[in-house]
């Protein structure tokens, strides 16, 4: 990649983001609190809340305080283009953007998935490198940072949604309905058809690529929807107590609904100030040696949590509509950071990191579960050489924020902050601060006991 393409642009003088006191602060009562090992098994206080923009020079130090942030943006501009699970909500990296850079510096997110930092960055002035192994990702990431000449996107719509209105299941080609496993279990005979239609008619549009890419993503926001598939699991099933029930024309008409306000944030998009966005496909974010050192002002990002999101299985039927999904799934998996995909050889005997606080956890864990183990250690492994490759392309004094949960393995938490902050002196970082976000909604179907209560937003500097 060629950092030419992302050279600094023009951008506004001042950060848009309120003084300190400007945003709504209160204590939040609501939620209680519970005991928190960082804090020696000490229950805490409740945490600050803060609802919408996030004060520029809001006080993280010492280290260890305690945030609700309430967002007010998770649909702005194209934010709400696609479900993503776990990603960033829009406050949260705009506020890291403005506090730790200026106005045209090079922003990088190596674990980008649906692209909100990247999306925050732009708003901001800052051209940006997303990083994802997911080709979904990237497809998504691209699309959400594209903004569009608004004359030819509405041409595109008017054109697309006159041949809405005259569906036709016999005037749907083969070719467009997709061969993957399982289909027919999936969809109903008219959701197959329905989809088609809309696919088909978005591929026969005369307009630019990067106009047919954004209403292929709005007809991927349904897919989940019009299939027989539980809306916000995780893991893409068929559950039968569920009792779904999708019915003739309803993926017609939510792909309307979903275009409509589409366009909107789009339309609100390319009224902004463009800041370059590059989305390699070379790179990933243990490997970025297709940048030299020192490339970077700022890294921040939000990494796959241990054990949590199977992405790529998350996305399947998005993938193979879009035709996103080439070779076996399982492979894609494997090359994730947080992958459950490790072979027996992997884990037959215990693996340390060489973190005392990290080992002790994956050594029990080992005791009782070594194919966890295994993962655990995996993990750790990949986190660390992503630490060393961020700071390898970080200038002098750069940052890297890096915004991660625990969370429960074999009955064992498992802190992968407090692990990379035990491990960053080593790999050339000075601990800047850390902080807590508290996690109020969660879009995804996860056991309570598993659930990811907090985010801990470690604050690393280049040394």
């Amino acid at each position: 990649m060629d950092l030419q393409a992302i050279a600094p642009v023009a951008a506004p003088e001042t950060d848009s983001l309120p003084p300190e006191g400007v945003a709504q602060l209160a204590l939040d009562t609501i939620r209680p609190t519970a005991a928190d090992p960082a804090a020696g098994g000490r229950d805490l206080p409740p945490p600050l809340r803060i609802e919408g923009d996030i004060p520029r020079d809001l006080a993280v130090k010492p280290a260890g305080a305690r945030f609700l942030f309430i967002s007010r943006d998770q649909r702005a501009y194209t934010h709400g283009l696609h479900k993503y699970p776990a990603k960033f909500f829009p406050e949260l990296p705009r506020w890291i953007v403005a506090r730790y850079s200026r106005p045209g510096e090079l922003i990088l997110d190596p674990f980008m998935g649906s692209g909100t930092t990247n999306l925050e960055a732009m708003l901001l002035g800052r051209p940006s490198v997303g990083v994802d192994i997911d080709p979904f990702s990237r497809f998504l990431a691209r699309v959400k940072t594209t903004p569009l000449p608004p004359a030819e996107l509405a041409a595109a719509v008017a054109e697309l949604t006159a041949r809405l209105d005259h569906f036709d299941s016999a005037a749907v080609a083969a070719d467009d309905i997709p061969d993957f496993p399982y289909r027919d279990n999936w969809f109903k005979p008219y959701a197959l058809q329905e989809l088609a239609f809309i696919k088909g008619g978005i591929a026969r549009l005369p307009a630019a690529p990067a106009v047919k890419d954004f209403l292929l993503a709005v007809f991927s926001s349904v897919i989940r929807q019009a299939s027989q598939a539980d809306n916000n699991c995780t893991r893409t099933v068929v559950r039968k107590k569920l009792d779904k029930r999708i019915a003739p024309g309803y993926a017609l008409g939510l792909f309307r609904k979903r275009l409509e306000s589409n366009v909107a944030g789009m339309l609100a998009l390319a009224e902004q100030p463009p800041a370059p966005v590059a989305i390699p496909a070379n790179c990933s974010a243990t490997d970025l040696s297709a940048y030299p050192a020192g490339s970077f002002d700022l890294a921040l990002t939000s990494p796959p949590y241990l054990n949590a999101v199977d992405y790529p299985r998350t996305h399947q039927l998005e993938m193979y509509w879009l035709g996103l999904a080439a070779g076996s799934l399982r492979d894609l998996k494997r090359q994730h950071v947080g992958t459950e995909v490790v072979t027996a050889a992997e884990y037959a005997e215990l693996h340390l990191t060489g973190i005392p606080s990290a080992d002790a956890v994956i050594a029990a864990i080992f005791a009782l579960d070594p194919r966890r183990a295994g993962i655990a250690y995996r993990y750790i492994q990949d986190m660390l050489q992503n630490l060393a490759e961020v700071n390898r392309v970080l200038k002098p004094v750069g940052k890297y924020v890096i915004v991660v949960g625990s969370n429960m393995m074999r009955g064992h938490t498992f802190e992968t902050w407090r692990y990379l902050r035990d491990a960053a002196p080593d790999l050339g970082y000075r601990i800047d601060t850390w902080f807590v976000s508290a996690i109020i909604n969660h879009f995804i179907k996860v056991p309570r006991a598993e659930r990811i209560e907090d985010d801990y937003v470690l604050v690393l500097e280049k040394e």
